[in-house]
């Protein structure tokens, strides 16, 4: 497979982190099976292939597709060579560039055509040229964020500070909100409550640690990302990776990121 990242121009950064491509073009093609961990990101997937990806339940999945938060785990299998490019986006996009409620689309997808609508699909597939088809998503991305400009700086603020490890209270006196208040706004920009995507930043760390780093016990890395105890620490892992920190180690090939091949 051959994996490249491409960061956007200035206009997007605010609303996307970057863009990916992933292809395979193998003659000695095999099934693959790919796990999709939770990143606390939503994204956007075009498929140059039609019905090269199925989803957990074995349905096809659109040729373009935006998915949502994601509170555990889940699968997707290639069955048959592919090239897909894909967006991952900041936390808040679905809200801001979208203009949906972002919990209606958690551990969800769409077609953008039953979204939006817009030729972008076809325009795309008309191409084969990979920096064709971002200067494309770009442009639509831009248009539909210049329509909706709905941020929400309180939610801004509260993800970069959870992604900082700063507590959920003190960001609350911070903001001058509740409980309720807070979760209301995460649960329309975010997708899921801050507690819980508190969690899947933690998540993130012990992994990027794990990715990083060479540990002799699992019980440092729990600790060093504030877990109470190893158990607690591979009881997480499990629920967000679908796997434990040494089988993640043993058999995932991660060329993108939190969308690894599940070596068999």
């Amino acid at each position: 497979m051959n994996y490249q990242q491409i960061y956007p121009t200035e206009p997007l950064r605010k609303y996307v982190r970057y863009f990916w491509i992933l292809e395979d073009d193998s003659l000695d093609f095999s099934q693959k099976t790919f796990k999709i961990m939770s990143d606390g990101l939503p994204g956007l997937i075009f498929q140059e292939s039609k019905k090269a990806f199925h989803d957990k339940d074995n349905q096809e999945l659109p040729q373009l597709f935006l998915y949502g938060q994601t509170t555990r785990y889940t699968e997707h299998r290639a069955i048959k060579n592919f090239r897909n490019i894909g967006v991952y986006f900041e936390p808040t996009a679905l809200k801001s560039i979208f203009g949906v409620d972002a919990n209606e689309l958690t551990n969800q997808h769409i077609s953008i055509d039953e979204l939006v609508n817009t030729n972008i699909t076809d325009q795309l597939s008309d191409t084969t040229s990979s920096n064709q088809r971002i200067e494309l998503l770009s442009s639509f991305l831009i248009h539909l964020a210049e329509q909706r400009s709905t941020e929400n700086e309180k939610v801004n603020f509260a993800t970069a500070q959870l992604q900082k490890g700063v507590s959920l209270p003190k960001i609350q006196s911070e903001l001058n909100l509740s409980e309720r208040s807070l979760e209301r706004h995460f649960k329309q920009h975010i997708g899921i409550s801050p507690n819980l995507y508190a969690r899947i930043n933690r998540f993130q760390l012990a992994l990027e640690n794990i990715r990083q780093t060479q540990f002799d016990k699992l019980t440092d890395i729990a600790y060093q990302c504030n877990y109470y105890d190893q158990s607690h620490f591979i009881r997480e892992f499990k629920e967000f990776s679908g796997t434990s920190p040494k089988r993640f180690l043993r058999q995932a090939n991660e060329q993108v990121a939190n969308f690894p091949e599940w070596k068999i």
